[in-house]
């Protein structure tokens, strides 16, 4: 056995020797617990937990230009504002000009410190590590003086991203960033920190979670992506060593997968939910991308799952109970990645539609999120449609880059922090972390 097929494999049995199962709807991990193997040793580029579903390429002149705009943006205080537009008053009207406020707010700050993560930067490593430090600050802060019952974080209303993709997303974004730090912070009291500021935030999540999925007053033009956000942060946590239960997966699944049409690949508009839905504004692309990249990372989590309900199975001193769980988990694990196979084929598809891929017909911050979603599905697949997609986005994100380095929207969220972040996570979608798990079975 070659020295980088051992490590996967010691990675992996590490992984699942660790997780635990519950049963319960909402479980929390102390800090001390996380904290106790923090070292300090340089972070990897990757977190112990993860890999990369194909090898990297390196930093673009493109990325650096986009990353070098994203530091000249943050605020002292390691926040960053919507980088300029429109936002909506207390009276519920959109208000514009040069006076508008631009306060830092947590969803344009965890959207900017993931592209930088994305870049090989953490809060102790990197270039940009002093960055990272100081927005993990400003995250958690917020998250800390947050009441422990409402899905809010943050007490900074009117941005243009709660407007148009639901008023939770910096709850959903928090996550996501978050778990991508678990064991990367630069001592044992950032780490405990950071650990119990994820933890109040899935709390969060899950004590609002419905049992359909979704969450009272999600409200916005295309609230179906800040869900999508959500899937992705619970589901990375859970690869991360956070104890995201098994209901919450389970809930999450359940909604990603409504009006998913198993022949073709496609998704109804917000289909079997009713008026609870989260609406995808029209648009086919944000409903398919988000539940999409839902799904794929619902797969990514359940590798590992399905390891150890197969221990289970093969596990003489299981009880009779035990088996018939794990052999029913099994069973699920098999329908979400049908599930996802039907959803990826459907969206290879209509790579070469035109239509699709404008989605609202220009590009604003929903077309940069729903290009990541694409990208983070298609490299877990590989191959030739992965290679075709990566080229045709990064030969336009390429053209449409503005001298400064950002990038800007033309409708709906058009703040160039969103935007050119969101942009930069599409270029460097390829260094998206996936479990070692998932790595080992491709």
């Amino acid at each position: 056995m070659n020295r980088s097929v051992r490590f996967r494999l010691t990675a992996l049995l590490a992984l699942i020797g660790g997780a635990v199962m519950l049963a319960g709807l909402h479980a929390t991990e102390s800090p001390d617990e996380a904290a106790k193997n923090v070292t300090d040793k340089a972070a990897s580029p990757m977190p112990t937990w993860a890999t990369t579903a194909v090898k990297p390429k390196a930093l673009s002149l493109t990325v650096n230009k986009g990353l070098e705009y994203l530091i000249s943006q943050q605020h002292e205080n390691g926040g960053w504002g919507q980088g300029g537009g429109w936002r909506t008053g207390q009276g519920g009207g959109r208000v514009e000009g040069v006076d508008v406020q631009d306060p830092p707010d947590v969803a344009s700050t965890c959207i900017a410190t993931l592209a930088l993560v994305r870049a090989g930067n953490t809060p102790k490593e990197g270039k940009y590590a002093k960055n990272v430090a100081k927005a993990v600050d400003f995250i958690c802060g917020h998250i800390e003086k947050s009441d422990k019952k409402t899905l809010f974080v943050t007490d900074v209303r009117g941005t243009q991203v709660q407007t148009k993709i639901g008023p939770y997303v910096d709850t959903f974004l928090s996550s996501l960033v978050l778990a991508e730090m678990k064991g990367r912070m630069p001592d044992k009291k950032s780490e405990e920190r950071m650990i119990a500021a994820l933890n109040k935030t899935i709390g969060k999540i899950e004590d609002n979670l419905k049992e359909d999925g979704t969450f009272a007053g999600n409200d916005g033009w295309a609230s179906v992506l800040s869900q999508g956000l959500c899937s992705k942060g619970i589901n990375r946590a859970r690869q991360a060593g956070a104890k995201v239960s098994d209901e919450t997966l389970a809930r999450s699944e359940k909604q990603a997968t409504l009006g998913l049409d198993r022949k073709s690949g496609e998704f109804g508009a917000a289909a079997g939910l009713g008026a609870s839905a989260p609406s995808d504004a029209g648009v086919s692309i944000y409903n398919s991308t988000a539940k999409g990249g839902a799904l794929q990372e619902a797969v990514n989590t359940n590798f590992a799952r399905k390891s150890e309900a197969k221990r289970v199975l093969a596990d003489a001193k299981a009880n009779k109970d035990e088996k018939a769980k794990a052999q029913k988990d099994l069973d699920h694990f098999v329908q979400i990645e049908e599930a996802n196979q039907s959803a990826v084929a459907g969206l290879v598809k209509k790579l070469d539609d035109k239509q699709f891929i404008a989605g609202f017909g220009s590009n604003g911050g929903e077309e940069f999120l729903s290009y990541m979603n694409i990208s983070e599905t298609l490299l877990a697949k590989g191959g030739e449609e992965w290679q075709k997609w990566d080229k045709q986005v990064t030969e336009n994100l390429e053209r449409i880059q503005n001298k400064d380095g950002s990038w800007a929207g033309h409708h709906c969220i058009t703040g160039r922090t969103f935007c050119t972040a969101g942009a930069l996570l599409v270029l460097m979608a390829d260094r998206a972390p996936v479990p070692v798990a998932a790595k080992i079975k491709k």
